[in-house]
C-alpha cells in the first residue's frame, strides 16, 4: 500500500513535550505511535526552529525527528513562499509559515500537519494556497490537525 506523504512542521513536534496542552499532547503522541504508516518529512526550516528551543528540549525534539527526510528551502521553495506573501495568504511578519507550506507544496506533500490555528491550518488559509497552488501548477495541501 502507498503510504501518504506528510509534512510536521515544529507545532506537532513541539506538541510531544507541551504539558501546557495535555489534550493536544495526548493527541500528538497518539498520532506518533502511528507516524511509521506515513512517509513523514521534515525541513531545514524545522530543524532551525527546534535549534531554537531551550536544552534539553532541543536535544528531545531533534531525537524525535531524527529518522525523517530533511527538505531544503530551495529557490522554488522561497518563490512560492513569497507568492504566498504577495497574495497575503501569510502576513510577511509570518513569512516562516509560507515557507512551511511552499515546502508541502513544491514537493508534493499530500498533507501538512500543524497545530497552527492561526495561519496553516484555517479554512481560508486552506482555499487560497489551493487556489494559488493550481495556478502555479502544484497540487493543493491539506493543512491539517488530524490526518484521519
Amino acid at each position: 500500500m502507498l503510504k501518504t506523504s506528510i509534512y510536521l512542521d515544529t507545532t506537532v513536534i513541539s506538541a510531544l513535550f507541551d504539558k501546557r496542552t495535555l489534550e493536544r499532547m495526548g493527541l500528538t503522541k497518539q498520532f506518533w505511535g502511528e507516524i511509521d504508516e506515513y512517509n513523514v518529512f521534515i525541513s531545514e526550516l524545522v530543524i532551525d526552529e527546534i535549534k531554537g528551543a531551550p536544552q534539553p528540549l532541543q536535544d528531545a525534539m531533534l531525537r524525535k525527528v531524527e529518522n525523517f527526510m530533511i527538505l531544503p528551502i530551495t529557490d522554488n521553495v522561497q518563490k512560492m513562499a513569497n507568492v504566498y506573501t504577495e497574495n497575503g495568504i501569510f502576513p510577511k511578519k509570518y513569512s516562516d509559515d509560507a515557507l512551511h507550506t511552499a515546502l508541502a507544496s513544491v514537493n508534493q506533500i499530500t498533507v501538512l500537519l500543524s497545530w497552527n490555528f492561526t495561519h496553516l491550518v484555517k479554512l481560508k488559509t486552506r482555499r487560497m494556497v489551493a487556489l494559488v497552488n493550481t495556478i502555479h501548477n502544484y497540487n493543493p495541501i491539506e493543512p491539517k490537525l488530524s490526518i484521519r
